[in-house]
Formats: structure tokens, sequence, C-alpha cells
């Protein structure tokens, strides 16, 4: 009765300032519950959900619109927790970084946004670039290009050599000194000065690279490249600006400092020992996987020339060991926050994720519920996005099958909406 009441008082309120759209489900995806509910009707006003209601409910207006999804499942947009939308794999990336203007990566990344939204993910978090990512953020939000809503932690924080050293590789009269402004820390007042620059610069998180990489130009692929101290300054600087703090991390010793040192989200996790899981969910630390970034960089790694020789060998140890390490992971307990990594592979493929989370043993509403209802809660928005509740934002989406059924149709999303504003169809 209560929803109801709602349902009219909304009706009523809505008649006088503009159209509502009615959304025929056949499906839906309730992510709070883990349930897949049938024959459903989803009222949309301006960027909200007002309703949703049992049956084909017809509109009272005729300015009202109808959507006919009765043969699909309808869920929340996607929620991806690591993507990078500066950037996109390909054998030249590296020679990039001194060819490409500012403006070039700018409009570069105007496709990747395009291609991730049409894919289904209505909001992401972008773990670092330039700051263009930032400037990328608001022009979506202001409406001059499409994109989804993006968390951005702008530059993220590296030691001197370390993963995200903007100039590893550099010839020595290119490299200088690079310091917290550039987003390279080598003291706790370093890491206090380079999460507020972050801060003056617009970013929504604070990322730090707590291990070596796979694709940064450097030897160590896993070793820690923070102190214990630094992380802890990070986090407790970031916590008084209200952001979290998200870790890359390879290597078990790094990682560990990181979930000591109080950030949310460990990112691939590849060499994660039982301890460290135990440290995760003690402290209430996520992981997010990017298996496919993890296969895409074992098969490009295989390709003659496609990576730089001191890539290659990283490459090959490893990608093919982030899946396994997920699923022991999950089945230890460890709480798993959906992130793809998309950049590293194409942008758009971002669900391709979902089949290999279900491959590594987590059930097919998990997973999705990883993308969802966890994922917001992470971002401060459990209230607003990751549920098809009256009062969220109407990101939504659909595919032709029911996903708990077959997890491949999400890599086909065929409706998405986001903020009430219907992208594809």
């Amino acid at each position: 009765m209560k929803n109801l009441i709602y349902f009219f008082a909304l009706l009523l309120a809505n008649s006088v300032i503009g159209q509502n759209t009615y959304l025929h489900c056949g499906k839906i995806l309730d992510t709070k519950n883990g349930k897949v509910l049938e024959t459903k009707t989803i009222v949309i006003s301006a960027d909200k959900i007002m309703a949703v209601e049992d049956g084909y409910i017809q509109p009272s207006s005729p300015d009202d619109g109808v959507i006919d999804l009765k043969d699909k499942t309808v869920m929340p947009g996607f929620i991806d927790m690591h993507v990078h939308l500066e950037m996109e794999t390909n054998p030249q990336e590296y020679l990039e970084g001194f060819t490409l203007n500012d403006a070039d990566v700018a409009y570069n990344t105007i496709d990747f946004a395009q291609r991730t939204l049409m894919a289904g993910f209505t909001t992401v978090r972008d773990l670092g670039g330039s700051g263009i990512n930032v400037s990328l953020r608001d022009a979506i939000n202001s409406g001059k290009v499409e994109g989804p809503r993006i968390f951005t932690a702008e530059k993220a924080l590296a030691t001197t050599g370390g993963h995200a050293d903007p100039t590893n590789g550099v010839k020595d009269e290119l490299q200088g000194d690079p310091g917290p402004k550039d987003g390279v820390v080598n003291s706790i007042d370093d890491a206090k000065k380079a999460v507020r620059q972050r801060y003056k610069n617009g970013a929504d998180l604070i990322k730090i690279t707590a291990t070596g990489g796979v694709l940064s130009v450097a030897k160590s692929g896993q070793n820690p490249q923070f102190t214990l101290e630094e992380i802890k300054a990070i986090c407790e600087t970031a916590k008084d600006y209200g952001f979290h703090v998200a870790a890359h991390a390879h290597g078990d010793e790094g990682m560990q400092r990181a979930v000591l040192g109080g950030v949310k989200t460990i990112e691939h996790g590849t060499l994660m020992s039982a301890e460290t899981m135990q440290l995760m969910i003690e402290h209430d630390a996520y992981l997010v996987p990017t298996i496919t970034a993890g296969k895409s960089v074992t098969e490009k790694a295989k390709i003659p020339d496609y990576y730089p020789d001191v890539v290659v060998g990283k490459a090959l140890d490893i990608g093919p060991k982030i899946q396994d390490t997920f699923g022991k992971a999950y089945k230890k307990g460890v709480g798993i926050a959906f992130g793809t990594d998309a950049g590293v592979f194409l942008h758009g493929e971002n669900a391709k994720e979902f089949g290999y989370m279900v491959e590594a043993g987590m059930p097919e509403m998990k997973a999705l519920q990883s993308a969802t209802i966890t994922n917001a809660k992470i971002l401060n928005m459990e209230t607003e996005i990751g549920q098809l509740q009256p009062g969220f934002i109407a990101d939504i989406i659909a595919t032709n099958d029911n996903p708990v059924e077959n997890i491949k149709t999400t890599e086909n999303v065929i409706f998405v909406m986001k903020s009430g504003k219907i992208y594809k169809k």
C-alpha cells in the first residue's frame, strides 16, 4: 500500500513537470535480494526511478512513453571499478607517450567512453591517467560527450622508479626529478602533499601503486614500493578529503602493507597469500580482480614486438595467475568488487570479466552483485545506483537472455539508459 501511495503521489507530481517513461520488463534483476523477478513495470521520471510495479502498467498520460522489454532481462547499469579511459592497448602504446598531444589523448577518450557506456557500464572508476580523465568526467557530466559516470583518481601515486613513475624508460636528460606534484612519493611529507595535489587537480579518489607492475618499463612486477608509514600517511590524508584509496598490487608484501595502511581495494592481487586474504577480510578491504587484463597481457606478450622486452617476461609470469588467485580469494571469503583494467584490453569488452569470474567459481548472481550493489557501496552511492528501486538514479540496461542462466549475455547489452536518458535501444 505504501508503495502504491508513493507511486500515485509521484505520478501526480510528474504529470505537471514532464513526460514519464514506462519500461515493460519481462525479467528484472533484484540485486539487493539476489533474485530474478518477472513481469514488472519500471516508471522513470527525469533521471530517477519513481516506481517498480507488478505487471505491465499502462501510462496515464498520452505524453508518457512505453518501452517494450518484455522478452528481455533488465538490470541496473554495471559499475567497473578499474578502467583507464585515456589509453587503449596497441603495439605503438609506448611510443604514443612521446607522439600524442594532450588534445589527441582527449579525442581518443571520447570513443573509449562511448564504447564503455554502450557496453552497459554506466559508472566507472578511472584509476590513473594524466589528468585528462578529470576533464573527460566533467565533459560527460555537462552533457558535452557521451560516457559513463566517472570517479577518477587523476594521476596514480608512485615511488621513484616504481610503477606509475611517469619518467620510467625515458633517457636520462629527460627524466628530471618528479615529485608529489607529478604523483611521485618518497616520504611521509611527499605522501600528504601528493594526495592534496590530487584533490587540487580534481580527483575523486586516490590510487597508489603498492608494488611493481606488469606494463611499466621497470624490472620488477611485484616488489613492494611504498613503506607502511607512507601508505598510512596517504590513507589518513585521503580520509580528510573524503577519498578512499585503491592499491595496484601484484606482490604479497606490498598488498599486506596496503591493507594494514588502510586502502579500500586491492587491484589485481596476483600473488596474494592466504594470510593476506585473511587480513583483507578483517580490514573490510575488497579485491578488484581484473582477470580480463591478465588474460589480455598474456596473449599480447606472445606477439613479437607488441611489448618492450622488459615487459614480456612480467606479462607471461603475472598474467596467467590472476584468475586462479581470484578463485581462491572468493572461496576464502574476501569481498569482491568487479573491475577489469579496461584499456589494457579493448574498451567495451568489460563484460568478459563476468564469464571469467564464473569460470573461477563465483556464482552468476554474485558476480552481477559485485558489479552493482558492492561497487555502489564502495563509492558511497549505495542509495543511488546499483539497484532498480524507487528513488534510485535511472541507470538501467537490458540483455536478451537471463544472465543468471547465461552469463555471456552480458557481453551483448541491447538497451542502455543512464540517468533517465536512453543511449542504446
